[in-house]
Parts: structure tokens; sequence; C-alpha cells
């Protein structure tokens, strides 16, 4: 959604490439191509991505799904949920029946409550409603400028209706750094990126009614381990939206579990044959 189709298809066969070069194999030992993908939920884009990649590996058996479909594969078995936070965010979960559930993952115009996109975005809200109001900038929003090497709010005014994704995830680092510093206004921030962090989880434990079970939760994104503060509220927050959860670690990369699907894939044609 963000990339566009052709970046994405370039992407996804620049990597299929590589990795066929790097095993030292050629295209005509590959039968299934498994592509997960960041917007594929949606079944149009499902389908165009499909047929794409299949114009592009015509003799392979192609199966398009989610990047977050390839993160809980990579929790292994059993009952899990992931939540991812990052750029955008979403929380994918699974019963022991094998049912998935997903939840968030809507991007920025209709959803990603809690990313490093949204934290972005309410700073510099806060920010712009006191400069309207002739108040001095925060020492958070003079941070912000000073960071991001902007002269004021007018000139980041600009490049945010440029290119928002250059300008919004970069601020949660700042905001993180501020945070762990003490600043309260950085620190309110992300108080409420982990109330709605959490919510997306206890909205998995509710529609797959994992409550009092044990499960496995795994935190991924590029906002994990990057402020103390965030990642010990975040973990209170989420010990009360699923209280028996155990807090672990991905098992495989998302590029194993890609194969692995793949792999299932081959197996499941080759006995329908």
């Amino acid at each position: 959604m963000r990339v566009g189709f052709g970046g994405a298809l370039a992407a996804a066969c620049e990597a299929a490439r590589s990795a066929i070069s790097n095993a030292k194999l050629s295209l005509d030992d590959i039968s299934v191509v498994c592509a997960g993908l960041a917007g594929a939920a949606q079944p149009e884009s499902q389908r165009k991505m499909k047929k794409l990649l299949t114009e592009e590996f015509p003799t392979q058996i192609v199966k398009v799904c989610t990047d977050v479909d390839l993160k809980l594969e990579a929790t292994g078995e059993g009952r899990a949920i992931v939540l991812n936070v990052g750029t955008g965010t979403f929380a994918v979960g699974r019963d022991l029946s094998g049912r998935v559930v997903r939840v968030g993952g809507h991007g920025p115009l209709l959803g990603d409550e809690g990313s490093a996109y949204d934290i972005g975005r309410r700073a510099i809200i806060a920010a712009l409603r006191a400069s309207d109001r002739g108040s001095k900038d925060s020492p958070l929003a003079a941070r912000i400028l000073h960071d991001l090497r902007i002269s004021d709010w007018e000139d980041l005014h600009m490049r945010v209706y440029s290119v928002p994704d250059d300008v919004f995830p970069r601020i949660f680092p700042v905001v993180a750094t501020a945070a762990d510093e003490g600043d309260a206004e950085a620190q309110a921030l992300l108080e409420g990126a982990a109330t709605e962090l959490a919510g997306l989880v206890a909205d998995l434990v509710e529609r797959l009614e994992l409550k009092g079970q044990r499960l496995l939760l795994v935190k991924s994104g590029g906002m994990v381990g990057r402020s103390e503060y965030f990642d010990r509220l975040l973990n209170e927050r989420l010990k009360i939206a699923a209280p028996q959860a155990e807090f672990g670690e991905l098992v495989m990369s998302a590029a194993e579990a890609a194969a692995r699907l793949a792999l299932r894939l081959m197996l499941a044609a080759d006995e329908g044959r």
C-alpha cells in the first residue's frame, strides 16, 4: 500500500532470485514461491500480487499471504499471539485448533494506533497546536526539530505533506529517548500507545476464547527494545490483557516460515496428484 504493486513486485522478485542464487540453485529447481507481503490481507490486493508473481514465476506454484501469516507461522505450534509494533501495528493469534484471527494492520489512514507512525503524528499535532496558541516549544517539540534537522514548524509541515512516511516514524526514537530521560510529554505519548497495543491483544484473547489459557506472546517490530520505559509499560499492559501469557521469541525467521509454508503447499500438491 505504501510502495505500490510495482515496487512490491520488484522487491519480492529480487529477494526470491537472491535466495535462489545463494542456495546455488536455478529457477527450474523451484516448485513453490511463497510471498508474505504487508497489505496482502485485502483479497483484491492478494489476487493482483498473485497474478503479477505468477507472470514472473510461470512454472511455479505461487502463494501470496501476509507478513502477519509468516510471523505467526514463525512461532511454531500451539496457542500464540504475535504483536507487531513498528511503523504500523497489527496482532495475530491462533488457538489450539489452529483457528487464526487478525486484528489491526489497517494502515495509517484507518488505524495503526500505537505505532511509530501514530506516535510521531500525535507528537507533531500537539506541537502544532501549541505553536498555534503562541506557546513556546516544549522540550520534546524542540528536540524533535533539532534531531530531525528541521528548521521550524512550517518546514516540518511541508515535509509531512510531501512524504509523511519519512517524517512520522522517525520521531519515535526521539520520543523513546526523551521518555527514558523522564520527559513527561514523551511518557504520556508512550502510555497511550501501550494502552492501544494491549487493546489489540485483549481483542484477540476474547475472540479466540483464550482467557485463562496459557499461550505464547511474541512482541516484534522496530519499536521493541528502543525504550526501557516503553518496554516496561507495554509488558505491564499486556499482562493485564493476557494474564496467562508467557513472553517469548519467534523460533525462526520470517523467511524460514515462508519456506516452510511453501514446502507444505508443495507436499499437499504432490499428494493431490
